[in-house]
């Protein structure tokens, strides 16, 4: 990875920055919140819509935060004089999106991601990275098929018919949407990638199947907002900021064996690098 050590000075400072800011935030307890989630019976907006963007605006702005548990059913529709069918409506659709979880007895909590520290120093495949954090790893898989295009030809120095196998996925920390992946292979390097079930690590069947000996890998990392697809896909309400990287992965005899593009949610993300003088 080729980024200077005073990029790495910045980027740290900027992350201190936010936290700092995020820590000064007034945190809602759940009865200020009960107090917060007023109903305008003034209006057309049907009772379930107005719960649910009353509580989507206290996640987004940071005062109620990831593993609040909220109140039951039963609880909010007495607090807020509703019917409980209102309220299950209302957590319903918020847990669809990935913004709450249900956890049996437990009650209801908010899953807002906290952020995870990713270290720079070492490639590591997403399923190992949120492990490592005691996590639940998960994958969407959105497409895997055959594409030509030119750019990423130019990318990889080939001649611009070269076929490359085109795979797209979305990855989920503990159900919520954390980052979206596009990678590209040449299907001629690793033909035994076509029957690969975009499950697990990918650098895990390239050794282990396609028998390719992974070297090194170059990363760039930029900010970015999100695009419609990823608003939607990450449960954003409008274009919000993302990291956005990209990745060319080498074998040992310097030859380019994928590149990817990762967008990742802004919210979710903390990178760590140890720097020397």
């Amino acid at each position: 990875m080729f980024l200077s050590k005073r990029w790495f000075k910045q980027a740290l400072a900027n992350i201190e920055n936010a936290k700092s800011m995020q820590d000064r935030r007034k945190k809602l307890t759940v009865r200020q919140m009960i107090d917060r989630l007023s109903i305008d019976d003034q209006t057309s907006e049907p009772y379930y819509k107005q719960l649910i963007r009353h509580i989507e605006q206290l996640i987004e702005s940071g005062e109620i935060v990831h593993g609040l548990g909220l109140p039951s059913e039963r609880d909010l529709a007495q607090a807020l004089n509703l019917s409980r069918t209102t309220v299950k409506r209302c957590y319903d659709e918020l847990r669809s999106v990935g913004l709450l979880n249900a956890h049996g007895r437990g009650g209801t909590s908010v899953n807002n991601p906290e952020p995870f520290a990713n270290s720079l120093a070492k490639i590591t495949s997403f399923s190992e990275e949120i492990q490592a954090l005691g996590k639940s790893a998960s994958t969407k898989l959105e497409s895997i098929d055959i594409w030509l295009d030119k750019t990423v030809a130019s990318i990889f120095q080939l001649p611009a018919d070269v076929s490359f196998l085109r795979v797209v996925r979305l990855h989920l920390a503990d159900g919520v949407p954390i980052n979206r992946e596009v990678a590209w292979y040449e299907v001629s390097a690793v033909p035994a990638l076509q029957n690969w079930d975009a499950t697990g690590s990918v650098y895990q069947f390239l050794q282990e199947v396609c028998k390719v000996s992974l070297g090194w890998a170059e990363q760039s990392i930029e900010a970015m907002p999100s695009s419609d697809v990823e608003s939607k896909l990450f449960g954003f309400k409008a274009s919000s900021p993302c990291l956005f990287l990209k990745r060319r992965t080498y074998g040992v005899d310097s030859k380019l064996i994928e590149y990817v593009e990762t967008t990742c949610r802004g919210d979710a993300y903390a990178y760590q690098v140890k720097l020397g003088f």
